[in-house]
């Protein structure tokens, strides 16, 4: 599949047809991103234009597409319902400013810590939420205003076209390679789809719609009613003293309430003429959060979560990219990149975003390669958004599941289900979890760091099972030659390695084949030597290596131990 993926070469044809694919994809995502969030459809899409943009032109990745995620709607939601949106702009703005110094500091190389078991959990946990995220798509909004999933003719008609969609995106590159197949699939199914809801029968449309398939403007409006009705119903159910039914997925009676108020209440969260962005200080839709330390408080854990999540999620993505495309980009360059796009972003009343895996596979697997398939996805985006809205509006959802289908099919590492009985329990362990913990919960970053936790102290478990000594004597003096490292899991091996009550007056520990790493390490030295003190012996080490007899000499009377300078060395005969 990596193949697949790789074979494309760079080009300014293929990047700018890749964006056009692209663009046409982040609409409904940007939408829906924004509804998760509890922001206006918009901002998202505002968002994802200034992220997309900015991030194409200063980032470290060419070729990868970011926007608003998912991942940063999660936190966003929070401040939004606790604080409202005037507090949101700030803690973008502030993400953006701990993204910039993380790059800064040149502390983008840390993506290097990430172990691949970790990388292939995630990998398959994305492509599982990836997929399990296009069964929305299947939905349409119910007479009880909940948003309820398709059956009968019209679950047919949507599957039949999902797989047209795939099977174009498969065959189309036998035949030719003159367009992207994504972009090719899109526009032939799209319109057929035009086809079928300008002749079929309205008696196959579900029941309360109008067309026979769902396209992204029934879509958009059909979580806007159901959006508007929930609210609509609470309040009339508050009003009349009725127990409120504030779940997302409670049925709601829409028996009492009238069009006007369904209309109404849409209206207030879906503007008739979509406003062009603007500085949100000068928005007078906006109440501007006080710039004071209270503020300050309340946003700054928000966003350096919000900072967290985007660079992780972002330099895992460069990553993938980078083993795609077998090149390689620059991880402090991004994070710097991704804090330009959100401060930015911030400023002109957006969400804040990060890159999206999702929509980069898109890109390189429909040929994008460069800097301008970014861009232009970009500005395709925007004039989707303002210019050509009714155009937008006619594609048809199951044209951009099927896509999205696709891309779970080429993101998912299949080899690790074949290969889990040949690798490490424990990394098989880290795979499932990091997978697991990404499709119950939806946090890219924690469950990438939760995997390298584990990971890490599996790593130290093994390593403290390891240490151990070869014994000999010279002379009067006892030698323990140790092999292993000594750190904090290893100290308490270290310890049972020596005998002081037993040993001769003179004990030598020789670190050729060892190293000390940590202050657990120097304090088992310490305490060792002591032991030996109080039996009227003396402990010396010796091989240290350089920056282990630093460390020790820098600690001072804390590792009071006999240091000796001799060093043995190896020497290779030359025959």
């Amino acid at each position: 599949m990596l193949e697949y993926f790789a074979k494309h070469r760079a080009s300014v044809k293929n990047d700018v047809l890749a964006a056009i694919t692209v663009a046409l994809a982040l609409v409904p995502e940007a939408v829906a991103f924004a509804f998760v969030a509890g922001v206006p459809p918009t901002v998202g899409l505002y968002s994802a234009f200034f992220i997309g943009f900015v991030s194409a032109i200063v980032g470290g990745r060419p070729g990868m597409i970011s926007g608003a995620t998912g991942a940063m709607a999660v936190v966003v939601v929070s401040l939004v319902a606790i604080h409202g949106i005037e507090y949101l702009f700030p803690a973008v703005i502030l993400c953006g400013l701990l993204q910039i110094t993380v790059g800064l500091l040149r502390m983008g190389k840390l993506i290097r810590l990430v172990p691949h078991s970790v990388m292939l959990g995630f990998v398959n946990g994305l492509a599982i939420v990836i997929g399990l995220a296009q069964l929305g798509s299947f939905k349409i909004l119910g007479t009880d205003g909940t948003m309820t999933y398709l059956n009968g003719a019209p679950l047919l008609i949507m599957l039949g076209l999902v797989g047209l969609t795939m099977a174009i995106i498969v065959l189309l590159p036998r035949f030719t390679k003159a367009i992207p197949s994504s972009l090719a699939a899109i526009l032939l199914v799209s319109l057929i789809s035009l086809g079928i809801n300008q002749y079929a029968p309205q008696t196959l449309a579900p029941k309360g719609q109008a067309n026979v398939v769902q396209t992204v403007d029934d879509l958009v409006m059909n979580n806007l009613k159901a959006k508007a009705v929930q609210e609509a119903a609470v309040r009339n159910s508050h009003v009349a003293g009725a127990p409120l039914a504030v779940e997302h997925h409670a049925a709601i009676d829409t028996s009492v309430l009238s069009d006007s108020e369904i209309e109404s209440a849409i209206a207030t969260v879906k503007p008739t003429k979509e406003p062009l962005p603007m500085l949100f200080f000068l928005d007078s839709r906006y109440v501007l959060a006080p710039f004071t330390w209270e503020t300050l408080v309340i946003i700054f854990p928000f966003s350096l979560i919000l900072a967290g999540v985007g660079l992780i999620e972002s330099l895992m993505t460069l990553t993938l990219i980078d083993e795609i495309t077998e090149t390689r980009g620059s991880g402090n360059r991004e994070c710097i990149g991704q804090g330009t796009a959100n401060i930015v972003c911030g400023l002109f009343g957006g969400m804040g975003g990060c890159a999206m895996i999702g929509q980069s596979l898109i890109n390189v697997n429909s040929g994008g390669r460069g800097r301008l398939s970014g861009i232009v996805a970009a500005v395709g985006l925007l004039v989707l958004v303002v210019l050509l809205k009714p155009v937008i509006s006619m594609v048809p959802m199951a044209a951009l599941v099927g896509v999205m289908f696709m891309v779970v099919i080429g993101t998912f590492e299949w080899s690790t289900l074949h290969t889990w009985n040949k690798v490490p329990r424990s990394d098989v362990l880290v795979m499932v979890l990091v997978a697991g913990y990404t499709v119950l919960f939806h946090n890219l970053a924690i469950a990438v760091l939760l995997g390298i936790v584990v990971q890490a102290l599996t790593f130290a478990w093994h390593h403290a099972t390891h240490m151990m000594a070869d014994i000999h004597f010279e002379d009067d003096k006892k030698i323990y030659q140790l092999h292993g490292p000594l750190f904090f899991a290893s100290v308490s091996s270290f310890r049972d390695l020596f005998d002081p009550v037993n040993d001769p007056p003179v004990v030598a520990v020789d670190f050729y084949f060892s190293r000390v790493y940590d202050q657990s390490a120097m304090e088992s030295i310490t305490k060792l030597a002591e032991r030996y003190r109080q039996e009227g012996k003396r402990l010396k080490l010796q091989n240290l290596n350089g920056d282990c007899q630093r460390m020790l000499e820098r600690a001072g009377e804390f590792a009071a131990v006999d240091i000796s300078e001799s060093r043995h060395y190896h020497i290779t005969k030359m025959i």
